[in-house]
């Protein structure tokens, strides 16, 4: 009895197991259409970005060519040398970048200089391009362009041409070239203003002459407008793959529409990092437009001298968050001075956009046609105000300025020596009308030194206090708040802009 007692407690354990067992493989029976349908949609998902990424190059890829840059070079075996050691300039990150021989040393002289050489074009680097016209226009960077002596242009089909420079603008780095030909494919400039922080793009050139190659990213960044390559920056930055040979052409968004072109990449060995820069394609189409149909540049103009607002100018100009572009400087009779922006204005949003970066901010107003009206919204003692401003022409003989944003000591703490404005002085220096006291001496590895004040400059202001001689300059940097940076005011030449020394 016991035993069969024993056993009738596992009967019920046994049937609830088995029931277990089979409700679940029940469900993995059901589970595996369930993981099968899954995986089935995510490999669907992943053939239509690899069939949309295809379809980009497919409508694309016809337009973008590879350009041979020559250069007319006396008969005889060529050597290039370069010295080692030496910092390389922006126009020798450029020429690497494009492909051609470096300018360390001599550059291309032949072994024999017999006058009665012949000269023949050889190779001397290499970029990309793409059409925007179907009869012949092509978009290139002015590096690529610009000491060229012949350009060979090939398409993906094959055809070969002879192109001729339009106009190079070494400002912005846009070239505009021309082959002879009609009905040639092109590529449609989209809305670089529209441009989203992380979207796909497609990047294609001819990266170490290896035509039509095409990397995939996204958009890492826009507004990049720091990196002290051009004078008007407002780049697309990229992490596509983007490498010597690749400058000039586009990048694409997944309608096939030309966002930036490819310029410059920022590196250490030479090779991609993941840190490429384009050109928006509204920049682009401006400067185009105006090589093509006037052959010269016309850019917007404020007359404003400005620099960006660090964490120190920010408290002493009552600002809330360290963004915009601080008016160190108003021209006499521009633009800005009719519409009644003052030295000191903060300029937080231009046209309902935030300001951020100082070089994204003078692109805008630099491609911005003559005559349009722009809406400020400034911070003026601490309250906002909105003003609107005709932008005028900037005149020729005058590039837009900024002042800079530096970085951060009377003779002891600020690393300074100032003396009185004379008038003969004032004559001799180009100071007459102004008043302030001039820098005498700098001490060498100061925090003044390292802001790039020099012997010779200007110092108006101290604190927001004018200044007019050794004595008031001193006092107003006793007096000054001690939770805050020393602000000076400070002109070199004809331009003015505001330091910030930390004296604590």
């Amino acid at each position: 009895m016991s035993m069969f007692r024993e056993r009738s407690k596992w009967i019920p354990l046994c049937g609830i197991a088995v029931v277990f067992i089979g409700a679940l493989t029940l469900v993995m029976a059901q589970a595996k259409p369930a993981v099968a349908a899954d995986r089935s949609q995510s490999l669907a998902t992943v053939q239509a970005l690899s069939d949309a990424f295809e379809q980009v190059v497919t409508d694309t890829s016809p337009a973008v060519v590879n350009i041979r840059v020559e250069k007319n070079m006396k008969n005889g075996p060529m050597v290039f040398e370069e010295s080692e050691g030496a910092p390389m300039d922006p126009n020798e990150l450029f020429r690497r970048f494009f492909g051609g021989p470096p300018m360390g040393g001599r550059r291309g002289m032949p072994n024999n200089q017999e006058e009665d050489s012949e000269s023949v074009p050889v190779p001397v680097g290499e970029g990309s391009g793409f059409i925007i016209s179907p009869d012949g226009y092509i978009v290139t960077n002015h590096h690529v362009a610009n000491d060229a002596d012949n350009l060979k242009v090939t398409l993906e089909d094959g055809r070969s041409f002879d192109a001729k420079v339009v106009g190079t603008d070494p400002q912005t780095e846009i070239a505009l070239i021309k082959v002879e030909a009609t009905g040639l494919p092109t590529v449609k400039l989209g809305d670089s203003d529209k441009v989203r922080v992380g979207e796909w793009v497609l990047a294609i050139g001819s990266p170490f002459g290896l035509k039509h190659s095409v990397t995939s990213g996204i958009v890492s960044a826009r507004g990049r407008g720091n990196v002290n390559i051009v004078d008007y920056a407002d780049f697309i930055q990229t992490d596509a793959s983007i490498n010597p040979g690749n400058s000039g052409g586009p990048l694409l968004n997944m309608q096939g529409e030309v966002l930036g072109m490819n310029t410059f990449i920022m590196s250490r060995g030479g090779g991609s990092n993941g840190v490429g820069f384009a050109i928006p394609a509204n920049m682009v189409k401006y400067i185009t437009d105006q090589l093509r149909d006037k052959g010269s540049i016309t850019r917007g103009f404020l007359g404003i001298n400005i620099q960006e607002v660090t964490p120190d100018l920010a408290k002493w100009f009552k600002l809330n968050e360290n963004h915009g572009v601080l008016v160190a400087e108003v021209t006499k009779g521009s633009p800005a001075e009719k519409a009644g922006l003052q030295r000191d204005d903060v300029i937080v949003e231009l046209d309902g956009q935030p300001v951020g970066e100082i070089g994204a901010f003078r692109s805008h107003i630099a491609t911005t046609a003559p005559g349009s009206s722009l809406k400020l919204s400034i911070i003026r003692a601490g309250q906002r105000i909105e003003k609107a401003v005709e932008v005028g022409t900037l005149p020729s003989d005058k590039t837009a300025k900024a002042g800079g944003g530096a970085k951060q000591e009377p003779r002891t703490k600020l690393g300074i020596t100032v003396q009185g404005l004379s008038d003969d002085l004032a004559k001799r220096m180009g100071y007459e009308g102004e008043s302030g006291v001039v820098v005498s001496q700098v001490t060498p590895g100061s925090q003044a030194a390292r802001a790039g004040i020099k012997p010779g400059m200007l110092i108006k202001e101290v604190n927001r206090q004018a200044v007019n001689n050794p004595r008031e300059f001193e006092e107003a940097v006793q007096k000054g708040p001690k939770d805050q940076a020393a602000l000076l005011l400070v002109q070199d030449g004809q331009s003015s802009r505001y330091v910030a020394l930390d004296i604590s």
